[in-house]
């Protein structure tokens, strides 16, 4: 029968935009990474053409940066409180977001964090550490490091998954370094703690070293 005789029932796929092509850009480095990203890997998932893509942005990285800002976004802004505790919730929520998405680390040390959930969220640790008494070089050295600390942390702990994947497989490797060091430098086996693979209890346990040597910076009625 001619095609002018009955209805198109083909379906119509939805025009794209901006808010279709960065969540499937998050889904392509959550099951790629940065490495894997591409335009043209991105437009196959959105079973689009790859230059109907630069139609709502111009390049790769405005894609990167918008998907970023994004998953930036799903940190838990933290609500009013003594400054410790805040700067403990939201990088607490950090550490999951980028426990999430392991490509997050990697992308905020290359380029700026303008997007708009990005800059509310530095918004309020800079409000944290500039209202417990914090300015000027020591307020910026301040965030800058616990920034590092937390983004230097998951990169690490994302590695170490990626690589030994089960609690099980992490269990025996510890065991045999444990064992090693035992019989070669015991020494360090005595304090070392390598059969300690509790990163939550780790990850808090620095901060608070962090956030100890900040407070020592502090005006003394801001301390905790």
């Amino acid at each position: 029968m001619t095609i002018w005789f009955r209805e198109d029932e083909r379906p119509r796929r939805p025009r794209l935009s901006r808010e279709r092509i960065v969540e499937a850009a998050v889904a392509l480095l959550d099951a790629e990474g940065a490495a894997g990203f591409s335009m043209r890997a991105l437009a196959a998932r959105l079973r689009a053409g790859t230059m109907s893509l630069y139609e709502y942005v111009q390049s790769k990285e405005d894609v990167l940066d918008l998907a970023l800002d994004e998953v930036i976004g799903e940190i838990e802004p933290a609500g009013p409180g003594p400054w410790r505790e805040t700067l403990i919730a939201q990088l607490t929520s950090s550490r999951a977001v980028m426990r999430r998405h392991p490509w997050v680390p990697a992308l905020t040390a290359t380029r700026p964090l303008l997007g708009p959930n990005a800059l509310a969220r530095s918004g309020l640790f800079y409000a944290a550490l500039a209202g417990a008494g914090l300015s000027g070089p020591t307020l910026t050295a301040a965030v800058g490091t616990l920034s590092s600390y937390v983004n230097g942390f998951v990169a690490a702990e994302n590695t170490w998954w990626d690589t030994v994947r089960t609690p099980a497989a992490d269990a025996e490797i510890r065991g045999r370094v444990v064992r090693h060091l035992e019989a070669h430098v015991a020494e360090l086996a005595r304090h070392s703690q390598v059969d300690d693979g509790d990163f939550d209890t780790q990850f808090l346990l620095g901060l608070d070293l962090v956030l100890d040597g900040i407070a020592t910076r502090l005006r003394p009625e801001s301390d905790g």
